[in-house]
């Protein structure tokens, strides 16, 4: 198979929802191929190493398999093979259930009160 582009891939394999996030990822510095950082352009070879800093952890995913389209979701796990480390994965579990706010339905924006209290209770570091 014809070589690829990094961004391509990543949004094929759906690590990126848009191309254009993940160019943008590369040109920030946040992705990093076999231990180097890479810029968009840089071609994915099977069996590279890639880790990807994003929403505060490092995710690590060998390549499988390439692709130049968009796949389906079901069709990732045949593509990538995840190494991120299971600290990772607990330590982005817990930000989810530190960040989780829920408001029912049609309670509209919260007033300056309501911010005012979920910043409190947010804030329990101070």
């Amino acid at each position: 198979m014809n070589p690829i582009r990094i961004d391509k891939w990543l949004w094929a394999v759906r690590l990126f929802k848009t191309r254009s996030q993940a160019a943008d990822a590369c040109k920030g510095g946040k992705i990093q191929m076999n231990g180097a950082h890479v810029k968009a352009s840089r071609e994915v070879k099977t069996g590279d190493i890639i880790d990807i800093h994003k929403d505060g952890i490092v995710k690590k995913v060998k390549v499988i398999k390439l692709v130049k389209n968009r796949v389906n979701a079901k069709m990732v796990p045949d593509l990538i093979e995840d190494l991120t480390s299971p600290e990772e994965l607990e330590r982005l579990e817990m930000m989810r259930k530190v960040n989780y706010e829920r408001r029912d339905r049609g309670t509209g924006r919260p007033t300056k009160k309501d911010r005012r209290t979920i910043e409190r209770l947010k804030d329990f570091d101070k």
